[in-house]
């Protein structure tokens, strides 16, 4: 195995705690959407993925791994397209404010990713959500400076599952793909390491995936990012 020299890193699940941090936020997204019909509100999460039984976002769904511009699409499907940009730059705003604001940590994250930075590993991130989204949230847990790059989906031409953000991690680096591993939850972000053929694709169960829904496509399935330096141990950067 080539050895990884630098990890790639979805974000909502992954490093930051999904339900925590975004369920309110996402609930009152849609209760304007709905024009506060609470009802029509439940219809718009149940559409974006929201699962009542389980009480929990789907897998794989556009609210666990889409971009805003693909919940808006759901949410507003009659906008023309000025009307529907406005709209995206109003999420993103909420998203930017709020999210970044209220941000919560998964257990273990800011030790492990410390851990990993001292160790060596260059980090990046690749998110569907906005840039400045992402950046806010690393600057609120205090671990800024431990990365290398930050690609939301607004900093490239095609957001994940493409390969666009990680190779331009990789351009940054100068790593080749098969000197990264890439890190989520969903199955979106194994699909972006093996589309830029990635040195290792591994799945977390932190966030809105599942063991069934991440096992046939991960090299490895960990609890967390808390168990990444330990995994990584056999894989030198030297």
């Amino acid at each position: 195995m080539t050895a990884i020299k630098a990890i790639l890193f979805d974000k909502d699940g992954t490093l930051v705690d999904f339900d925590r941090t975004w369920r309110s936020i996402t609930e009152n997204l849609a209760l304007e959407a709905a024009g506060g019909n609470h009802s029509q509100a439940g219809a718009l999460l149940e559409l974006a993925g929201f699962d009542p039984v389980t009480d929990r976002f789907r897998a794989d769904s556009p609210i666990a791994s889409g971009t805003s511009a693909d919940i808006v699409g759901l949410w507003y499907p009659h906008l023309g397209a000025e009307p529907r940009r406005e709209v995206v730059s109003r999420f993103d705003a909420v998203c930017v404010e709020q999210g970044a604001a209220g941000a919560v940590a998964l257990e273990g994250v800011v030790p492990a990713l410390a851990s990993l930075h001292t160790s060596g590993y260059r980090l990046g991130i690749a998110t569907n959500d906005s840039t400045l989204g992402a950046e806010k949230t690393v600057e609120a847990f205090g671990v800024a400076q431990m990365f290398d790059a930050i690609y939301g989906y607004d900093a490239v031409a095609r957001p994940k599952p493409a390969p666009d953000a990680a190779e331009a991690f990789c351009d940054l680096t100068g790593l080749r793909p098969a000197q990264i591993a890439v890190v989520g939850d969903n199955r979106h972000d194994l699909d972006l390491a093996r589309n830029v053929g990635a040195g290792l694709a591994i799945a977390v169960l932190s966030g809105n995936g599942t063991s069934e829904s991440l096992t046939p496509h991960a090299d490895a399935v960990l609890q967390s990012v808390a168990d990444l330096p330990a995994y990584l141990v056999g894989n030198s950067i030297g």
